[in-house]
């Protein structure tokens, strides 16, 4: 017997919310069955949000994701999530098109090449990917990418997958690619053998006022800063493909004049993403809006920057 109301209450005593997982192996007249049973029991128990699955080549074995009877479940499920007052993150889903304005309870979704390619893809992601992204599937809508990675090699598990980034990437990418519902998607011991990069990974949030592009190149490299929504502090993410470079940046997205102190987050030097992807620097420095800036990105790498307002 598994004690779900126990667990529950547990988690609402610690102020934790629980998230469901429906994975329907593409099995949607099964899902829709029990669809009402589903979020009857998640709103009895408290669960606020649900991440759903349809990992499968046909939906019932017959139709595709993207056809009309795919579209027609999905907006089902939507409208369900909806009336119940449940946050939706959707895997395997349809292209994003706007509906998630008449159900804002669906805040992310995948449809895209995400990190899980990186563990099971032949082949998986290249270093480039990443700065695709930003112009193409994120135009769309929130993405679900599920950045986050601080051990990027499975040498022991699986020797020929690998994350092909390194971890200042890793935290970049929480600002490269908007979605507001966020995950850490390794092992929790290995957040514990990185308090450097969890240091970010506290302090980035999860949705933002203002969006701004900076220097980009699609195929190449990406820089954006997003305005922190409860505050007046700025992140910036700058991510680069298999080329190292410097990338400099106008700071004329912060206030004019103001001074800011900055948290820094980058590639260590001779870090790689092939041999050397561990490797992080963390500085502190200050700057006043309208200064300009250098981003240090190794090969494959990235950097996280936090701009404080003083």
């Amino acid at each position: 017997h598994y004690d779900f109301a126990g667990l529950s209450k547990y988690a609402q005593d610690r102020n934790v919310t629980l998230i469901g997982h429906h994975e329907t192996s593409a099995s949607i007249t099964n899902y829709e069955n029990q669809l009402d049973r589903a979020y009857a029991y998640l709103n009895k128990h408290n669960v606020k949000a649900v991440k759903t699955g349809y990992v499968g080549t046909r939906l019932d074995k017959k139709e595709w994701h993207h056809g009309q009877y795919g579209v027609n479940h999905y907006t089902k499920a939507m409208k369900k999530g909806h009336d119940s007052k449940v946050m939706m993150v959707v895997h395997e889903p349809i292209k994003q098109t706007g509906l998630r304005r008449t159900y804002p309870t669906l805040v992310s979704a995948e449809g895209v090449r995400g990190q899980e390619y990186n563990a099971w893809g032949m082949p998986g992601n290249t270093p480039a990917h990443t700065t695709i992204v930003p112009f193409t599937r994120s135009l769309a809508g929130p993405v679900d990418f599920t950045a986050g990675a601080m051990d990027v090699l499975f040498d022991e598990w699986q020797p020929d997958s690998r994350v092909p980034t390194t971890i200042a990437k890793q935290l970049a990418l929480y600002v490269v690619i908007y979605s507001p519902w966020q995950m850490l998607m390794d092992l929790p011991e290995n957040y514990e053998a990185r308090p450097d990069a969890m240091e970010f990974l506290k302090a980035v949030p999860t949705n933002w006022s203002k969006t701004v592009g900076l220097n980009s190149k699609i195929g190449e490299f990406a820089t954006i800063a997003r305005k922190d929504r409860n505050s007046e502090n700025w992140y910036v993410g700058g991510i680069t493909n298999e080329n190292g470079r410097i990338v400099n940046i106008d700071l004329d997205f912060l206030e004019e004049g103001a001074w800011y102190t900055v948290k820094g987050y980058q590639d260590a030097r001779g870090a790689h993403w092939v041999w050397n992807p561990h490797a992080l620097e963390v500085y502190e420095t200050r700057v006043q809006g309208g200064d300009d800036f250098d981003l240090y990105m190794a090969p494959g790498g990235g950097v996280a920057l936090e701009f404080i307002k003083e």
